[in-house]
């Protein structure tokens, strides 16, 4: 306990009660909303933590923001753990945020986010998907809890509007745990039972929590599967769904969707009245269209005078085939000149090629005659080898009795070696 003799400074004081309330309190957990979110170029978060009674001054520091795992924004609710203590240049308690996590609807909103985000990436809200709903459906499934207002809702307008309209009804519960399995099963269901032209699935409105199981992925995956055109139509008009992306039509209320299957009556047989107008209209016109061709034939030259036709066509048929006999001898003595003309320049060509060769024959002889080794010896020289035909260059190279032949321009002489000199 402070000294209440003692008289302190400002400082000294919110330092001591910065100390007790770090001693008493320490690190806790505490939720609420957020607000007055402010994100300077520190990096740090700055924020406000209240509820309907009181309001927290916080703060984030930078190095416990990366553990975040959402963006925090006001409104959002939140539970956030960190130490009780005291900012001292301004006096205020405030809390230091070590760990921050959503709670209560914020968790819901950013599980609704994340969902369709990644449901949207794989083209299960594309337009290109989506089923046509038929013009006059007989048979309705519905899926819906079999005690709700939704069903009274439906029931009313199809009693009303379209009274022996078949109702096909797979009973579910439409909030709290294991419904949304109970739904995606019925979905399911009525796609193997068959015999259906459309199928509702929905319910009244309600909260967040109420409608949730309208927004988990299996109810959203068996919508996107059924072979059956689906309409969803879950809450008041302005609630949405996951269930009311995935769909092929989306309607506001139960009583819209039972509405837009059957329609009304009176547009119905407008619809069908106009369709048989048109039909009318169009075969007058094509009745009108075939007269007007017929009468244009009688008139026609071709009708009047088909002698005339037929000998117009004999004179294009002669002077066709005269001028085909005309083309082809064209082209015959066109032809023949251009073979003659080959002939003549083939035989040119050979005439050159001949004279030619006899040119490089002549030209190759010469060069063979004069490095012919045996017309030296004509000039006076000889080729003298040993016993075995090689050519002595070197007197080295034989010895005395060794015999040997020269080899003169005209003859040949053979001869002993008696002696060698070098």
């Amino acid at each position: 306990m402070p000294d209440v003799t003692k008289v302190y400074t400002v400082t000294e004081l919110t330092r001591l009660i910065k100390g007790t309330l770090e001693r008493a309190v320490g690190e806790v957990w505490v939720e609420g909303e957020l607000s007055n979110v402010r994100r300077p170029a520190s990096g740090h978060l700055y924020f406000t933590i209240k509820d309907a009674g009181s309001q927290l001054s916080a703060v984030m520091f930078r190095g416990a923001r990366g553990g975040l795992k959402f963006e925090p924004a006001d409104g959002l609710a939140v539970r956030a753990s960190g130490e009780i203590t005291v900012y001292e240049p301004y006096g205020n308690y405030q809390i230091v945020v070590r760990r921050m996590e959503q709670s209560g609807l914020g968790a819901l909103q950013a599980r609704f986010e994340a969902l369709k985000e990644k449901l949207r990436a794989e083209g299960l809200f594309a337009a290109e998907r989506k089923k046509p709903m038929p013009l006059l459906p007989q048979h309705v499934g519905v899926v819906t809890s079999e005690t709700g207002a939704a069903l009274r809702d439906i029931l009313n307008v199809v009693t009303r509007r379209f009274p022996n309209l078949h109702l096909v009804l797979a009973p579910v519960r439409v909030q709290g745990e294991g419904a949304a399995a109970e739904i995606a099963a019925a979905i399911d269901l009525l796609n193997r039972r068959g015999g259906l032209d459309v199928m509702i699935v929905g319910r009244g409105g309600g909260s967040l929590e109420d409608l949730w199981c309208f927004n988990e992925e299996s109810v959203a995956r068996a919508i996107a599967r059924s072979a059956i055109p689906v309409i969803s139509a879950v809450g008041h008009e302005i609630d949405f769904t996951i269930s009311d992306f995935v769909a092929d039509l989306r309607a506001p209320t139960p009583s819209a969707a039972a509405e837009l299957v059957v329609g009304t009556k009176e547009a119905f047989e407008g619809r069908l009245s106009e369709l048989a107008r048109l039909i009318r209209r169009a075969a007058v016109e094509t009745g009108l269209r075939a007269r007007n061709r017929l009468l244009a034939a009688e008139r026609s030259y071709v009708f009047r005078e088909p002698g005339n036709l037929v000998r117009r066509f004999e004179d294009r048929l002669e002077r066709l085939g005269l001028s085909m006999a005309h083309s082809a001898t064209g082209r015959l003595r066109t032809a023949q000149q251009r073979v003659d003309d080959g002939g003549l320049r083939l035989g040119h060509a050979c005439a050159l090629a001949r004279q030619a060769r006899a040119q490089n024959v002549n030209r190759l002889a010469s060069q063979l005659k004069a490095l012919d080794p045996l017309a030296v010896l004509a000039r006076g020289y000889s080729v003298t080898c040993d016993a075995s035909g090689k050519a002595v260059t070197d007197a080295a190279a034989v010895s005395s009795g060794d015999r040997l032949l020269t080899r003169l321009a005209r003859g040949r002489i053979e001869s002993e070696v008696t002696a060698t000199r070098r």
